[in-house]
């Protein structure tokens, strides 16, 4: 059993940390692109859906490509891939068309290092210390969508958001070298199927995996969209505060920003806590936490802004910190030989609700604040989430109790 934060596994994380350093490089500069390229709440909505869908199709290519190829090997070629496309929308989106096609691209080459970071660490740590070791890759998401934002607030001043774009785009490079020094050792492995083993029954007829696999998708479906609107969202609360145009752009990033360190520590944390506690226990505390949270945030847009600050914060620990453990449960629901598949199939409708869910936040504030002002009502476009965050709760609460063991291949 490997113990503590070896040099692998914080390779691999600080790999994975600068991959996502360009994940919210448009949600942190939303205000200042609606402005520079024209674009409704709704248009704004569709470039993050864009972007989801773009990851959850690559999420489920490459996960079903690592179960025959290895893990090893997607991981490398989707970073590389990432730094290339990544390059490429610093350069070139520069409109709402421009924007969202090559935003998209970005998204479909960064699939390979997230599902395969996961059976990676499936591989390499046992399950007493398998949650807390994802807690950690998840962790090292967090850190890098929290740079992002933090980039994104010290360079959008003026709304020079092409060299926030800039800055951004090279955290994929970064990444891929990370990478490849993390891995050059590790071997390529691959899972053999036996002939009794099927998909269907290793997954769909799972009630464990299907309960996981759901409650995933609500998940996703709560927290993209709240990632992809929080700064939006931050920077009318403070402009509601009385704060100038200028100076609630910069401090919605920042604060957004702190959101996403909330969830750096929720990551590392309950990974480490469902290893000791069950991953159900956890998982039900946190999506009914974050579900209350959903439900309020929105309606507390003119409040104080610490107010708004404390509920954000406490939105944003619960809404990540279930990540991990889903991810852990699943590596112990299904068997190593299909777990790139179950895997795929988890991210592609997880994912794929997630790339919806922007555009319906977008939506509902368009149909529920007049047209042509900035939003001043943001609390339905927030419960749609909650409604999410409920189903989710419901599915974590149907599980078997017992952390268990994985099942062997």
């Amino acid at each position: 059993m490997r113990r503590g934060l070896d040099t692998w596994l914080v390779m691999l994380c600080l790999s994975r940390a600068f991959m996502t350093l360009i994940f919210l490089t448009y949600a942190a500069s939303l205000t200042v692109l609606q402005s520079a390229w024209g674009m409704s709440a709704t248009a704004a909505g569709s470039i993050s859906t864009g972007f989801q869908f773009g990851f959850a199709i690559s999420l489920f290519g490459c996960s079903w490509l690592a179960d025959r190829i290895s893990a090893r090997r997607v991981f490398l070629a989707s970073a590389a891939l990432a730094a290339v496309t990544s390059l490429a929308f610093a350069l070139f989106a520069r409109s709402y068309l421009s924007g969202l096609i090559l935003y998209t691209l970005v998204a479909l080459s960064q699939g390979g290092t997230y599902t395969t970071a996961i059976m990676l660490m499936a591989d390499r740590y046992g399950p007493e210390r398998r949650g807390a070791a994802l807690g950690w890759l998840i962790a090292s998401s967090s850190f890098g969508s929290a740079c992002s934002l933090l980039i994104a607030g010290l360079t959008l001043s003026g709304g020079n958001y092409p060299l926030t774009f800039m800055v951004t785009s090279a955290g994929p490079l970064i990444g891929l070298v990370l990478g490849w020094f993390a891995l050059r050792s590790t071997p390529n492995m691959v899972h053999h199927r036996g002939g009794d083993l099927h998909f269907r029954a290793e997954v769909l007829k799972n009630p464990q995996a299907t309960r996981l696999i759901t409650s995933y998708i609500f998940h996703n479906w709560e927290l993209l969209a709240m990632w992809a609107w929080t700064p939006a969202f931050m920077t009318a609360s403070l402009a509601a505060s009385g704060s100038s145009a200028g100076r609630a752009v910069a401090g919605g990033a920042f604060v957004a920003s702190s959101f996403h360190v909330m969830g750096l520590l929720a990551s590392s944390t309950m990974g480490r806590l469902s290893d000791h506690l069950g991953r159900r226990r956890v998982l039900v505390a946190l999506a009914a936490i974050s579900t209350v949270c959903s439900f309020t945030i929105g309606w507390l847009v003119s409040a104080h802004a610490a107010i708004v600050v404390a509920v954000g914060a406490l939105y944003a620990f619960t809404a990540l910190g279930d990540s991990p453990v889903l991810s852990t449960a699943l590596t112990e629901a299904v068997r190593p030989a299909y777990l790139g598949a179950a895997l795929a199939l988890r991210s592609f409708l997880g994912f794929g609700a997630g790339a919806i869910a922007p555009l319906v936040f977008g939506a509902v504030l368009d149909a529920t604040n007049p047209r042509g002002v900035a939003p001043a009502t943001w609390g339905w476009a927030f419960t749609a989430l909650g409604l999410g965050g409920l189903i989710a709760t419901a599915c974590a609460y149907g599980m078997r109790p017992a952390t268990g063991t994985p099942r062997s291949s």
